[in-house]
């Protein structure tokens, strides 16, 4: 998947746009198939459409905070549905569709305000965590991060996933990505590898809880797209309130 995420990244405009708008509404109807069961049916409809519009309207220019108060009025509308429909676990339902809205519209918000540069840095980031988990995880091992949640995670990997961050900001710096000297780069990057992990454990947690191995079947040999994408927009999160708390640093969508 990489190759498709970093062309539409540098190509831009409508290209990333549209890529974008597909993986919301990919992920919001796996979401809504682990939340109802597989039935979808109206509340399915509400996830799918919560996400969209959420993230769609950044296209017409408005400020992330306006998509983030779509995105929690979006899952607000699903949680009276689910309740009313009984067709899914109503918290859950609103808990998954408003993560998914809020990471998605924070990415699209990073990559038209920010820019490519602002964009190749957190897939780097986020990259690095997921391989220097890995390897570190693997070669070293040791103590179990979360055994109840995901038994092949350990602190090692947790370790490694932070350094391989903090080195991928270092770099991004060097080559002028991302916006930022390279010390607070490397801080804040090492900072969004624990990010990106904890949104990798809360779809563990979201997936135990539902009894299924994988989000759903769309990427073969790979799970889902939530399985792929669940760090990311956890860490997309992350980075968008910190450009809110900034006053928002990269100016309005343009």
């Amino acid at each position: 998947m990489a190759p498709v995420a970093l062309a539409a990244v540098w190509l831009g405009g409508l290209w990333l746009s549209a890529l974008v708008l597909l993986a919301v509404a990919g992920m919001c109807w796996e979401w809504a198939r682990l939340a109802t069961g597989g039935s979808f049916g109206a509340t399915g409809a509400v996830t799918v459409a919560a996400g969209v519009i959420s993230v769609g309207v950044l296209l017409l220019g408005v400020h992330l905070g306006v998509a983030f108060a779509l995105a929690l009025a979006g899952s607000a509308v699903v949680l009276a549905v689910a309740a009313s429909t009984r067709a899914a676990e109503p918290l859950w339902a609103a808990a998954g569709t408003l993560w998914i809205a809020l990471g998605t519209a924070a990415f699209l918000y990073l990559a038209l305000a920010g820019g490519r540069g602002t964009v190749l840095w957190l897939l780097a980031v986020v990259w690095a965590t997921d391989i220097g988990a890995y390897a570190a995880g693997r070669s070293i091992g040791g103590p179990r991060l979360a055994p109840r949640l995901s038994p092949n995670k350990t602190w090692a990997g947790l370790a490694g996933g932070v350094a391989s961050a903090a080195l991928a900001g270092l770099i991004a710096a060097r080559l002028g990505l991302g916006g930022g000297s390279g010390g607070v780069l490397a801080l804040v990057s090492a900072g969004l590898a624990v990010v990106a992990q904890l949104g990798d454990l809360a779809e563990s947690l979201a997936k135990r809880h539902f009894g299924v191995k994988d989000s759903s079947k769309l990427i073969p040999g790979h799970g889902g797209l939530l399985d792929r994408l669940d760090g990311l927009l956890a860490a997309s999160i992350a980075t968008g309130l910190i450009a809110l708390l900034l006053g928002n640093p990269y100016g309005p969508v343009h």
